[in-house]
C-alpha cells in the first residue's frame, strides 16, 4: 500500500465517521443547549433533566436514520473489501 492509497482510505474513513456521527451529535447539542437555556431561565438545576431528552432524541434519530446509516456502513465496508487486492500492492 502506498501513501496515496492510505491517505485516500483515511479521508474516506473520516468522512464516513462525520457523516454517520454528525447528525446525532448535532441534534444532541441543540437539545442540550435548549435544555440549558430552560434550566437557566427557570433556575432548575436538575442533572437528570438533561439526560432523558437527549436519550430520547438519540433513540429517535437512530430509529429514523438507522437504515441509512447501515446502508452507508455496508457500502463503505464492501468497497474496502473489494479494494483489498489494491492495498496489497
Amino acid at each position: 500500500m502506498n501513501v496515496d492509497v492510505a491517505l485516500q482510505l483515511l479521508k474516506e474513513t473520516i468522512t464516513q465517521a462525520f457523516m454517520l456521527g454528525g447528525p446525532i451529535l448535532l441534534l444532541t447539542l441543540v437539545v442540550g443547549v435548549a435544555i440549558s437555556i430552560m434550566q437557566t431561565v427557570t433556575s432548575v438545576q436538575e442533572m437528570t433533566l438533561t439526560f432523558v431528552p437527549k436519550a430520547v432524541i438519540i433513540s429517535i434519530a437512530l430509529v429514523l436514520g438507522g437504515p441509512w446509516m447501515l446502508h452507508q456502513v455496508t457500502y463503505f465496508t464492501v468497497g474496502i473489501i473489494q479494494r483489498l487486492p489494491d492495498f496489497a500492492k
